[in-house]
């Protein structure tokens, strides 16, 4: 398989209730014209980007006495799903975040519970 920069994600496995995010380009400058330096941009508690990859969810745990024994053991995991999407713009808390470079891209993973807000194009 060859790696291409449509399908280098495609390789990743985002785990548990964990969302890989790719974070926008953070304004340079405020309302009132100031121009803010990287340092300052990234020192903010309240990031937002663009919900790349999520993982399965909360994983429930799997009764003891289970009739569907004969299943192998990854067949009988159930997960709860998160509430974020593929495409969602998403603020969340970057204290709860880690921030990651990947083929020379910055993003973040973010725990479900970080997140504070999603932002959907979806007719309501």
């Amino acid at each position: 398989m060859h790696i291409t920069p449509d399908n280098k994600l495609k390789k990743l496995i985002v785990v548990g209730d964990r969302v890989l995010i790719k974070p926008t380009t953070p304004h340079d400058r405020t309302k009132s014209g100031l121009y803010l330096p990287p340092g300052v941009q990234s020192k903010e508690k309240v990031q937002r980007g663009y919900v790349i990859k999520t993982g399965p969810g909360y994983a429930i745990p799997v009764p003891v006495e289970d009739e569907d024994s004969w299943k192998p053991e990854e067949d009988k995991v159930k997960y709860i799903p998160l509430q974020a999407k593929e495409g969602d713009l998403a603020i969340f808390l970057l204290s709860g975040s880690t921030e990651i470079v990947y083929e020379d891209e910055t993003y973040f993973i973010v725990p479900q519970g970080a997140i504070l807000m999603l932002e959907r194009e979806e007719d309501l």
